[in-house]
């Protein structure tokens, strides 16, 4: 990935660069629909080649044989445990110390309400979680249900305000490590630094992030995360989720939804409950077995990438295709009121590509998504000055390639260059943006 941005214009630059690609070959693990360039891996990740068939087997031989034997005998049992140990190896956590199980909303709320118990007792008098305006909802949603039950504020800043919103009355700090919205990345190191200095505990949600950029979650220090399966991890619409708690604090307290499944002893049968020991009491119910197989098809497309330099070398083709998307935009779409919310800057960059229109940038992702090109679409956010809507491209790097890149500019600057978006078929609201 060292050929200068100069030299990877041309249509035969961009294939030479797919030659040269040491990672080309992960692209095989996928079913790719035909004639589609999928910059969409970001909301939902491609199909695994494995994964129809490992469901089936799921299904057929596991549940349709195997029966209830199949928690034993197939090890359903312990399914979020040895997805946590693989998804551990994407977001610098330790065997044993992450499960796979449940949504993020719902792991969020796990995680906050222990980080936020932990502070009641390490500190009563803060009575704050704070967090970034633009954060994704649901999360905003959770914390805000937290704060109003336990009689907390929530304050929400601008991330260039986090700084100085880090007061003596704050008692968590909650963020996502690349904004979902225009692919803005935190210094997730030197955040929680700056949080633990002010005697604050940092929450981390990494949908943007697992399996998209490096993430070493104990080498910052942070004390609690959460995930999704089915962004960056392949794991399939509604994948499980993932967490992870900061070994110092899994113990301390329960999570609020004590359920059988992180019981000390489920089997056991008791009246009381008795917390497991670790990450495994962040359990709840009985387990989505069909879900976490199709998950684990989807952990092992990412970690194929581990021969061959694993997250760094991932990363630094991310890095390339997303540069060359950028550059391409801004000289081929030219003149066509297109702006750019992504951070140039490679530190501060995740593996999206987020653009700016004041007009049509709904209809214009329609138009590239029944060429074959598929994006999304998110709304302004709403903040004083901040009207303009986003067309949000993901690059993953499993399997998306340089000659992609290339053409799904073309297609762009010919929906602009004629007006294509204005059709009446391309400004109907669908229920999903």
């Amino acid at each position: 990935m060292t050929t200068s941005m100069t030299d990877t214009t041309t249509l035969q630059a961009c294939r030479d660069l797919d030659a040269q690609d040491p990672l080309r070959g992960l692209r095989e693990q996928f079913n790719l629909p035909e004639g589609v360039i999928y910059l969409d891996g970001n909301s939902l990740g491609v199909l695994p080649r494995t994964a129809a068939a490992r469901v089936a087997e799921a299904v057929t031989q596991e549940w349709g044989q195997g029966l209830i034997r199949s928690w034993n005998s197939a090890g359903w049992f312990d399914l979020p445990q040895r997805l946590g140990d693989k998804i551990a190896q994407l977001i610098g956590a330790r065997p044993g110390e992450v499960v796979a199980t449940d949504s993020t909303s719902i792991n969020l709320y796990k995680v906050l309400s222990a980080a936020l118990n932990i502070a009641a007792q390490d500190a009563p008098e803060r009575k704050v979680l704070v967090s970034e305006r633009s954060n994704f909802p649901t999360d905003l949603y959770i914390a805000e249900g937290l704060c109003k039950a336990r009689g907390l504020r929530l304050v929400l800043v601008e991330p260039e305000d986090i700084a100085s919103a880090l007061t003596p009355e704050v008692a968590v700090l909650m963020l996502t490590h690349v904004n979902y919205r225009t692919g803005a990345m935190h210094d997730m190191q030197a955040v929680t630094a700056a949080a633990h200095a002010a005697g604050i505990l940092a929450v981390w949600d990494l949908a943007h992030s697992a399996g998209a950029v490096p993430v070493d979650l104990n080498s910052a220090q942070a004390d609690f995360s959460v995930g999704c399966g089915y962004k960056y991890l392949n794991g399939g619409p509604g994948a499980p989720a993932f967490v992870w708690a900061n070994p110092k604090h899994a113990d301390r307290f329960w999570q609020p939804l004590s359920g059988w499944w992180g019981h000390a002893a489920p089997f056991a049968f008791t009246p009381d409950y008795q917390p497991a020991p670790g990450i495994t009491r962040y359990l709840c119910g009985t387990q989505p077995i069909l879900s976490l197989s199709a998950l684990d098809c989807g952990l092992d497309t990412v970690l194929a990438a581990q021969p061959l330099g694993g997250m760094a070398a991932l990363r630094a083709k991310s890095l390339a295709l997303t540069d060359l998307f950028i550059q391409l935009v801004e000289e081929r779409c030219a003149g066509h009121d297109l702006g750019l919310a992504t951070p140039r800057a490679h530190d501060k960059r995740g593996s999206q590509v987020c653009l700016t229109r004041s007009e049509g940038a709904y209809a214009i992702v329609q138009a590239l998504i029944a060429r074959g090109v598929i994006g999304d679409f998110r709304a302004g956010d709403g903040a004083a000055g901040k009207h303009l809507d986003i067309l949000r491209f993901g690059f993953t790097p499993l399997y998306i390639g340089f000659e992609d890149v290339w053409h799904a500019v073309e297609h762009l600057r010919q929906v602009l260059a004629t007006g294509e978006w204005r059709q009446p078929q391309f400004n109907q609201k669908n229920a999903v943006t």
